[in-house]
């Protein structure tokens, strides 16, 4: 049965205008063969649960395609989507989700209508990773799901690529999408809402956290392909089961069952820096997501990621994300 967005659901009585919230906006969802059904739903509930909570429809949706109609999920979901015409009808914001429909970028045109007007576009993970393989010098930092730029790194020089959750640039949002789109949807209603209202919309959505956009992908190390080495591949699962209390590279060594010389020779190959140097960046890496997704006070933080203290800790902060401690939690 076709999924349709559901605006319509509310009372006619609780559609009228309040001074709370009197900015409407409506969103496009662009789906093509083979889309995202897990994306599509969360764009759709997010807004839906927005709606439902401020009870009156502040954000209005619907779904738009190249090859309007009925439209199959990659696992059997089925759209009703509307024809995409040039230069009419344009949303406040659109959203391109992933599928093989994001790698068509059949989208782009869309794309570049939206910009003209200094709207709001973001490109979920297969769009995100279809949009940089299209724009050889992007003008900012992007991203996309951590699977893809893992490929998009080893076959073409990306620079500006990163591992955060999403990047804006020139007013378009690239972003890892799948289990972070919720929480991509809700930064961009957050401008429209009151913190009390993203807050509870979180709750709502039973989302443990609203985690800030730039916060890092939570994919693991030691899962990379690269790491086809199993001594290397134990040697970083070792570091990163010891964050609190970190082992000399004598101690990583010795649990790997390699030698010190073995070990400093493959993460210069590998990662191109030392072990030590490596075991910080992960522990700075723990620190920064305590400090962006936790209510912990500095000194917990310093000691579940093992720094001798909170000086040495904004010290890491400050050097591999440019930003002090305290900026980087003020962000949140």
């Amino acid at each position: 049965m076709p999924i349709k967005a559901s605006t319509s659901d509310l009372p006619v009585e609780d559609k009228v205008p309040t001074e709370k919230h009197p900015v409407r906006r409506s969103i496009e969802i662009y789906v093509g063969r083979g889309f995202c059904e897990f994306e599509t739903a969360a764009i759709a509930q997010a807004l839906s649960c927005a709606n439902e909570m401020l009870g009156e429809v502040m954000f209005s949706w619907h779904y738009v395609s190249e090859t309007p109609g009925l439209l199959n999920g990659k696992c059997g979901m089925i759209v009703r989507a509307e024809p995409v015409v040039q230069d009419h009808e344009l949303a406040d914001m659109l959203f391109v989700v992933g599928g093989r429909s994001g790698r068509e970028a059949s989208w782009l045109p869309r794309l570049h209508q939206m910009r003209r007007l200094g709207r709001s576009v973001a490109l979920l993970s297969d769009a995100a990773t279809a949009y940089i393989t299209r724009t050889k010098s992007p003008v900012g930092k992007v991203t996309t799901h951590w699977h893809d730029a893992l490929s998009l790194k080893e076959t073409g020089h990306h620079p500006k690529l990163t591992n955060s959750l999403s990047e804006i640039s020139a007013g378009i949002t690239t972003a890892a999408g799948s289990g972070a789109t919720m929480e991509l949807v809700i930064a961009h209603i957050a401008p429209y809402l009151c913190p009390a209202d993203v807050a509870e919309l979180g709750n709502r959505l039973m989302l443990h956290v609203l985690r800030s956009p730039q916060s890092e992908q939570p994919n693991d190390i030691a899962r990379m392909p690269a790491l086809s080495d199993g001594r290397l591949k134990r040697a970083v699962e070792i570091m990163e089961s010891s964050l609190d209390q970190p082992l000399n590279v004598y101690e990583i060594a010795q649990e790997a069952c390699v030698s010190t010389r073995f070990l400093e020779r493959i993460f210069k190959e590998v990662f191109d820096q030392t072990p030590a140097r490596f075991y910080k960046q992960l522990r700075t890496k723990k620190a920064r997501a305590l400090i962006e997704e936790t209510q912990l006070g500095m000194v917990e933080i310093a000691v579940a990621t093992g720094f001798s203290s909170i000086t040495s800790l904004n010290k890491a902060i400050k050097k591999q994300y440019g930003a002090s401690s305290k900026k980087t939690r003020s962000k949140r």
